[in-house]
């Protein structure tokens, strides 16, 4: 999955330097070897609970530090490896003077307004009680960040320290290049669709 988004990212001809962040040696190994810079994590930034936003900021600090800050900064989550070199370019492209925020999305596959917060084994009760009753057609078109691609002006991520500021514009991709590999059953779903076959 690293490999495939570093092809994606070399194949857009777009970055003066590509860079992954680990802290782990194996996955340094493996980005060195598909030709790319690494930046070793810090421990403190590792793990399940640490946010991308936190890592970006730290690496950032050091560019700082090292005189060597880029004006805009792309995250793209190996965890999404069917994102791609087109899908990367047009949510970059929407940067700009009036910009300062993109990021790729997908349509959701169910009512996102319909939500139900589980409250124990088989109860639930609806997490927007005001819309869960509303036709779709009234809320109109709803999307979400697909977990792929984030791009991002430097000092705008910096003030705001976020992926979602101000004037933030979308990349809809359709959901067949959406898949986020967080679970067993979404490489079931890649599988399905697309005939990849990993273990």
């Amino acid at each position: 999955m690293l490999a495939w988004t570093i092809e994606s990212a070399v194949a857009t001809g777009l970055f003066d330097q590509i860079v992954v962040s680990t802290d782990d040696p194996k996955i340094a190994e493996l980005a060195k070897a598909c030709g790319v810079d690494v930046h070793v994590r810090n421990p403190d930034l590792a793990g399940d609970l640490v946010e991308v936003g936190d890592v970006l900021a730290a690496f950032l600090d050091e560019c700082a530090g090292a005189d060597s800050l880029p004006d805009t900064v792309v995250v793209l989550y190996a965890t999404c490896p069917l994102r791609t070199a087109e899908d990367i370019t047009a949510t970059v492209k929407l940067l700009g003077e009036d910009c300062d925020f993109a990021l790729a999305v997908s349509a959701y596959p169910l009512p996102p307004h319909q939500a139900l917060k589980l409250l124990d084994d088989d109860r639930a009760e609806p997490y927007w009680p005001d819309l869960v009753n509303r036709n779709a057609r009234d809320i109109g078109e709803l999307v979400v960040d697909n977990g792929s691609t984030y791009a991002v002006q430097t000092e705008a991520f910096r003030e705001h320290r976020t992926f979602f500021g101000p004037g933030l514009r979308v990349h809809v991709m359709p959901f067949t290049r959406s898949i986020d590999l967080d679970e067993p059953d979404d490489l079931v779903l890649l599988n399905a669709i697309h005939g990849v076959v990993t273990s």
